[in-house]
């Protein structure tokens, strides 16, 4: 008769959480595939019976029956007829862990060699640790605070779940699955192709054919395939001063020599820049909602940037990462739509007003580019996930997309409205750039304010601002006393009592000088 392994083992194991969103079943089944991976169990010892572990986990006996069942066709558990249910031998077959033979011989008194010896130094063999960059920090728990105005973060509220759902499951149709689960190798999925070039630039005026278009997992990857591409210790690229730190950071990291272009209420001013434009081989900028200060770039601006451009032959990385945010309904014509000499690579999100957690977004650009953009894909990801590819051009065909952003437009204009509102009220010593669309407020503070101070007190109270200096090249006491507010994730409720806070905060500082 074969023993059996104590059913106390399994209820000391085993954590029921009522809040848990996991299945009983599924509970079980992941206690069980971590005592045999984590080698608790051999394969001679029988585990308890359905009824003997049901009754020990407080749970009904079917439901330890199926788990078990579910664990013999996955092949972790052989079931053996009158004997019960026994470890596959096969999921116990491998190399010994490193660390358990160190344990086992320290538990014997056997001397154990330096174990930092032979090792690499890591820290000489990495030249430029990204670690090291200047990066925008957020709490990972920033769900926890109780007036997030964090950016870049999604309301649950405000998600269309029963429309994605639907989306998701006719995605995972026999039909579907044949188009999506091969290796893509270097392809996108076509009907996405074709929902951004019918559905989601025209919106933008920019007319594309598909080998002119790649999608990519977010604007992060798009910027950095294009950097990788393009740039190495002899490129000169002019970057928006404020900007984006992670563009900043991604050029940097190619080795390229960055030019700040100076920032006003219209975002950058081509004529008043000619002579760093002219040294530049490729100028970043966020026209349409300049990251972080929110201006929109003019027309006249735009299209003196294009003549610009050909007269100093330079090429714009056009990143319109939060074009499809205004509060008009109507997004501002893309720097892309008025490009006639291929001076134009554009870059897009699909997700960041969705779900940023998605991580898809796409270039355009002159097909030579797009299909060495392919190429280099290839090497890193070969393409975005099929699957996620196929349910959001279903998302885009069915019109959901259209209505989110009609629903996101007019939850943010009245979350705006009530920023600006609270911000005059309880912080008239600040200034700000009207907000007229996006998720975001840029906020400059008295000369005196010291915004990374300011975030850290404030969040001492639940209120989660940025600090404006990691948009900066340079920390000058500009940078110090500006911060960005975001209001896609706090409730509109939450708004006014939050910007009370943060000026109490702001009247500390300014007391304790």
């Amino acid at each position: 008769m074969p023993s059996r392994t104590p059913t106390a083992l399994w209820a000391q194991q085993f954590t029921r959480s009522s809040a848990s969103k996991t299945s009983l079943q599924d509970q079980i089944r992941q206690m069980l595939v971590a005592a045999i991976l984590d080698g608790q169990l051999q394969p001679d010892v029988a585990l308890p019976s359905s009824r003997e572990l049901a009754d020990q986990l407080g749970v009904a006996r079917n439901t330890v029956v199926l788990s078990y069942q579910m664990l013999v066709d996955e092949g972790y558990l052989i079931s053996r007829e009158r004997s019960g249910h026994f470890v596959n031998p096969e999921m116990l077959r491998g190399s010994p862990d490193l660390g358990a033979t160190r344990a086992a011989a320290r538990a014997e008194g056997q001397p154990i060699a330096d174990e930092t010896a032979g090792r690499p130094l890591w820290r000489q063999r990495i030249a430029h640790p990204p670690s090291n960059q200047r990066n925008i920090v957020k709490p990972a728990n920033w769900q926890h605070y109780e007036f997030p105005f964090i950016y870049g973060q999604f309301d649950q509220s405000l998600f269309p779940t029963n429309d994605w759902r639907e989306c998701c499951m006719k995605a995972l149709s026999v039909m579907e699955i044949r188009n999506w689960a091969p290796d893509l190798i270097e392809r996108d999925d076509e009907s996405l192709i074709q929902q951004i070039r019918t559905r989601v630039l025209p919106r933008r005026g920019v007319f594309a054919m598909p080998d002119e278009i790649v999608i990519t997992i977010g604007c992060q990857q798009a910027l950095y395939l294009i950097a990788d591409l393009l740039c190495d210790e002899d490129t000169t690229v002019g970057f928006e001063n404020p900007g984006y730190p992670d563009a900043r950071n991604i050029f940097e990291n190619r080795n390229a020599r960055l030019l700040p272009l100076e920032v006003d209420e219209n975002g950058i001013a081509p004529e008043a820049l000619d002579d760093t434009l002219a040294c530049c081989d490729y100028v970043y900028v966020t026209p349409s909602h300049q990251c972080p200060t929110t201006a929109t770039m003019p027309l006249e601006r735009r299209r003196a940037l294009l003549e610009c451009a050909k007269k100093h032959d330079f090429v714009i990385v056009e990143d319109d990462y939060e074009s499809e945010n205004t509060f008009s309904g109507t997004p501002h014509p893309a720097l892309k739509s008025l490009d006639t000499a291929d001076r134009v690579i554009y870059v897009g999100s699909l997700s960041k007003t969705f779900a940023p957690g998605l991580r898809l977004g796409y270039v355009v650009g002159p097909r030579e580019l797009i299909r060495e953009l392919r190429a280099l894909r290839r090497l890193m990801v070969r393409h975005p996930v099929g699957y996620v590819q196929r349910a959001f051009a279903t998302f885009l065909a069915l019109g959901h997309h259209d209505a989110l952003l009609r629903r996101l437009a007019h939850a943010y204009r009245e979350r705006a409205q009530a920023l600006m509102a609270a911000l005059d009220a309880h912080l008239p010593q600040a200034r700000y750039v009207p907000i007229t669309g996006g998720a975001s407020s840029w906020v400059e503070g008295p000369a005196w304010l010291d915004a990374e101070r300011l975030a850290a007190d404030a969040q001492a109270v639940g209120v989660v601002i940025e600090p404006g200096n990691v948009f900066f090249m340079n920390d000058d006491a500009q940078a110090r006393r500006c911060f960005r507010m975001g209001f896609s994730a706090i409730a509109p409720e939450k708004i006014e009592p939050g910007v009370r806070a943060l000026a109490q905060c702001v009247q500390a500082q300014q007391r304790m000088g």
